[in-house]
């Protein structure tokens, strides 16, 4: 039973627990009677109601529009291929726009802000244009149903309204973060077997004017085929291959097309995202229309208590699932106006996301840890002078530590907004932890409660559920809507990655298939959950999900170099950053050139956020008899720690040299 305001709190975990979490009972923090009056979720019954599986879930599949009611709520006759709202059929884009233009065409959907300067309103009457024409435009060029649309864009208008266009027209789309190379666009492409890639000239970033277009001009050489790239345009006359497509150009035949949307069946799919795996291959997330449509609707309403007279900000990127979920499709399917910002929060001052808040009067403002550790770094003084409350505060996509969690609750919520922390993935399209925020107290560090209608455990190694208090591994044991249908093209690596480790996989009953997200967590005595973090190699750089494997295979690439592992560092504000162990072929001397040409690898073939922090040439990778690289001794080692049994290596020294080498210093 989920701790509510109304009871009184639990026993806290263990003296060891709360040392090592640093917190006790007087810690908890209570929503104010205020929010609780007005908060979207504050019947307690609302665990019972949405947690009948699975009719519980029509709740939220009721907060849409469909043109054809399903027939039955969950199907689950082909674990793990589960099926959600069957029968059902919808339009995505017709959600999020068409359905309020009778009541609020001229509220604001989408509030933007250039880092240049610029500023610009979508009405809801405005984004439908907008949508439509370049539905049109796509259509016009060849697009048709089912074709998947990579896009490559920053954070700019164009990046909703080509989203939302695809989905009007039935086109699932695959949006690459901006920050990521040439090679990772091309190695995304195709693997969706993409036909069209949609970019942009350029964009702004630390006031610089950064050429964007240029790497889907490199990423052609690697791609297979040869897609047609439409080029939306940032300056008014684009300097791009005389090949490519203009965007504005062709929109102006199309500015007055109104586009029938295309209906599709609950289960047909809306959108990929890739996201990093142990294996240097990315994985494309299927994500269905109902199910993720029906979920993200109700976790905006519930969770992020957002209501359509709200000024809501998600001040992530629309690149990441986060942008996609709780920036465009949650928001606008409540019609509530959502706000997205291009560039960097420290520019051109350390305080212009709270000159931004204060402009737009904004109610709930939603980041990550990474960016709290930031603006603790910064100090408190850069939010002075600004006029701004927010009502409502949310964390996602890493754990936050308390010390974070408490400066964000005093110094951003001034001490009376309601804090969410979020637990959840890519792969499961919307919150499965995080407390309900008028119905739970606040625990500084903790996710919280599982969302009404998920069912979580901390299970050991052989499955079985431990004692609260225990670590071990975070398993979500019955599906829900917002979950992903597959990995694009690969059915099998959907089963391993995500349901060998815990399920039952001969099954045909799907109460024997138990779901493994890949963290660690901490069911606690209070009945909340800890993430702890990923247990594969996979790191959390400010928010952002890196194999290991892919930034090794990256490091590669590098002809000086032989071997390559790279481990997680912890780091105040990044959470992670990683490091580099390098062994070199025969005849090469470790130098500065050696380092530049690695880092300069691994910015083309993934990203510059994904730059190493450290690159350590060592003599030897410390390595098991069967030859396999223990990472994690050298992740001990990259974070100061001991080094534990070394007794199963080749050779047990070499940890302890490295070690000497690395820490000695």
């Amino acid at each position: 039973m989920p701790h509510l305001v109304s009871e009184r709190m639990g026993d806290v975990p263990s003296d060891e627990m709360t040392l090592e979490a640093r917190l006790s009972e007087r810690e908890y923090k209570r929503p104010s009677p205020a929010f609780i009056g007005q908060a979207n979720a504050a019947d307690p019954a609302i665990y019972d109601r949405i947690g009948s599986f699975p009719e519980g879930f029509e709740e939220y599949a009721e907060m849409l529009e469909w043109d054809r009611h399903w027939d039955e709520v969950f199907d689950g006759s082909n674990p793990p291929f589960f099926e959600w709202f069957a029968g059902g059929r919808l339009n995505a884009s017709v959600n999020c726009i068409d359905r309020h233009l009778e009541t609020r065409k001229n509220q604001a959907a989408i509030i933007w802000e250039g880092e240049a300067g610029e500023r610009r309103t979508l009405t809801y009457q405005d984004l439908y244009r907008e949508v439509n024409a370049m539905a049109a435009l796509l259509t016009s060029v060849g697009v048709e149903e089912d074709d998947i649309v990579t896009i490559h864009l920053p954070m700019v208008p164009a990046l909703p309204i080509t989203m939302l266009a695809c989905a009007r027209i039935g086109a699932p789309h695959s949006v690459v973060f901006a920050g990521f190379s040439a090679g990772a666009l091309a190695d995304r492409v195709n693997d969706a077997d993409s036909s069209y890639i949609v970019t942009i000239d350029g964009y702004y970033r630390r006031g610089e004017f950064l050429d964007h277009v240029d790497k889907t001009n490199r990423a052609l050489d690697d791609i297979d085929g040869a897609p047609e790239v439409l080029v939306w345009g940032r300056h008014e006359t684009p300097d791009v291959s005389s090949s490519y497509l203009l965007v504005d150009d062709l929109l102006d035949a199309h500015r007055r097309d109104r586009v029938e949307p295309v209906i599709r069946d609950a289960e047909d799919p809306l959108f990929l995202m890739y996201t990093s795996g142990t294996t240097g291959k990315p994985k494309g997330c299927q994500h269905r229309t109902g199910g993720y449509l029906a979920y993200v609707a109700g976790t905006s309403k519930y969770v992020l208590d957002i209501k359509p007279e709200d000024t809501y900000w998600c001040a992530a990127d629309i690149g990441w699932i986060t942008g996609h979920s709780y920036i465009v499709y949650g928001p606008l399917v409540l019609g509530t106006t959502t706000l997205m910002r291009e560039g960097s929060p420290d520019h051109p001052h350390k305080g212009i996301l709270w000159e931004v808040a204060e402009r737009h009067d904004v109610d709930i403002f939603h980041t990550s840890p990474t960016a709290v550790r930031t603006f603790m770094k910064w100090g408190a003084e850069h939010l002075e002078g600004y006029d701004f409350d927010f009502r409502h505060l949310t964390t996602v996509g890493e754990p936050i530590q308390p010390e974070a969690w408490l400066w964000y609750y005093n110094h951003v919520g001034g001490g009376d907004a309601v804090i969410v922390d979020t637990w959840w993935q890519t792969e499961t399209g919307g919150h499965l932890i995080t407390n309900l925020p008028a119905l739970a107290d606040m625990k500084p560090g903790s996710a919280g409660l599982a969302c009404p209608g998920i069912e979580a455990a901390v299970v050991d190694d052989a499955g079985q559920v431990m004692d609260r208090g225990g670590a071990g591994n975070l398993v979500i044991t019955r599906p829900w809507p917002g979950m992903l249908q597959t990995v694009y093209g690969d059915d099998d690596r959907f089963i391993d990655t995500y349901w060998r480790a815990f399920s039952d996989i001969d099954s045909d009953d799907w109460t024997d298939w138990v779901y493994a997200p890949g963290d660690g967590a901490v069911y606690e005595e209070d009945g909340y959950f800890r993430i702890l973090g990923r247990l594969d190699d996979v790191m959390n750089v400010a928010g952002h999900r890196l194999g290991t494997m892919e930034l090794e295979s990256a490091v590669a690439e590098v002809p000086a170099v032989a071997e390559a592992a790279v481990v997680a560092r912890k780091h105040d504000e990044k959470g992670q950053v990683p490091d580099v162990y390098v062994t070199l072929r025969e005849g090469i001397e470790p130098d500065a050139t050696v380092i530049a040409d690695i880092v300069e690898s691994v910015e083309n073939e993934i990203g510059s956020f994904a730059r190493p922090a450290n690159v350590e040439f060592v003599p030897e990778l410390p390595k098991t008899r069967s030859g396999k690289i223990m990472r994690r001794l050298l992740e001990n080692i990259s974070n100061d720690e001991p080094l534990g049994n070394t007794m199963t290596l080749r050779d047990p020294s070499v940890p302890e040299a490295i070690r000497q080498q690395v820490q000695g210093r």
